[in-house]
């Protein structure tokens, strides 16, 4: 369901662009222009999209330990970039064209972003649902999405222009979007670039895992904890965890304790543990140096 959603949206974006260019040229509009650039290179990120949705449910490999999972980010930060790249390349005509505003053809204008923008709606609504399953589709979104923004502000704008003939209005409405578009977006490559260092995800407070481990009975020190994810769904903890003298039964109890304690308070469903009895770290002599 989720690659048919992106398909349509793809089919609807490639309709809206060739229209948009074509009206944008005979009436002479920066932001019909723009908007097509946006639907342009929604093509090529929604259909990166379709193809991360394929690849990522791979299977584990020998060489590829975490399978195809992080493709989902790799393709985000890319469409993030896009995007970026060509707001930036709007954001500079934009301005130029507000010292010399050109006149625009109101009524033309008015019909082909009204026609946008529901081509456009319609796209963001097959993507909407799937937006926040993970950053792959929530960027496909994203495009999809401000779009649908700069159609709704082109057509107040193309209504200014028509009545008022205020066509400096058509490179404010570009800037104004432009900006938020770039505020948007930047949150997103963020977020890529966090999970991409491996990162502690967002909504996780390292020293409160750290506090909750302690806090077990049976736990005298946690060092070397670690915890990042591969990519929406997938997190992992791993630490160096020592305990008092346990017999093999209560270790076990302790190790499936934590597993469900850190899934249950902190969506972390894959913990590694290294763990040490008090009396077996003094016979080994295990050097924690390097340790956070």
């Amino acid at each position: 369901m989720k690659n048919k959603n992106i398909f349509g949206a793809i089919v609807i974006n490639i309709i809206i662009t060739a229209f948009e260019i074509a009206a944008g040229l005979f009436i002479g509009s920066l932001a019909l222009i723009s908007e097509a650039l946006h639907n342009f290179s929604d093509v090529g990120s929604l259909s990166l999209s379709w193809w991360g949705e394929k690849i990522k449910t791979r299977g584990n490999t020998t060489i590829k330990t975490y399978g195809y999972k992080r493709v989902e980010i790799l393709i985000a930060f890319f469409n993030s970039l896009v995007l970026m790249s060509v707001v930036v390349f709007i954001l500079i005509e934009a301005v130029q064209r507000l010292f010399h505003p050109s006149e625009i053809v109101g009524a033309s204008m008015i019909w082909t972003a009204v026609l946008a923008l529901v081509g456009n709606g319609i796209a963001t609504y097959f993507l909407e649902k799937d937006a926040h399953k993970n950053l792959n589709m929530k960027s496909a979104w994203l495009h999809s999405f401000q779009d649908a923004l700069f159609s709704l502000g082109i057509v107040v704008g193309a209504i200014l222009i028509y009545y008022f003939h205020w066509y400096i209005i058509d490179p404010i409405i570009s800037i104004t979007l432009s900006v938020y578009v770039l505020k948007e977006v930047y949150g997103l490559i963020m977020q890529t670039i966090n999970i991409l260092m491996e990162s502690v995800p967002e909504d996780i407070d390292f020293e409160k895992v750290k506090a909750e481990l302690l806090s077990m009975s049976g736990i005298k020190e946690v060092n070397d904890l670690h915890i990042w994810q591969t990519d929406s769904d997938t997190r992992f903890l791993s630490a160096h965890v020592e305990i008092e003298n346990l017999e093999n039964e209560k270790r076990t109890e302790l190790i499936i304790k934590i597993q469900k304690e850190m899934l249950a308070g902190f969506k972390i469903n894959h913990t590694t543990i290294q763990m040490i009895s008090i009396t077996e770290a003094e016979k080994m002599k295990l050097n924690c140096g390097h340790c956070n």
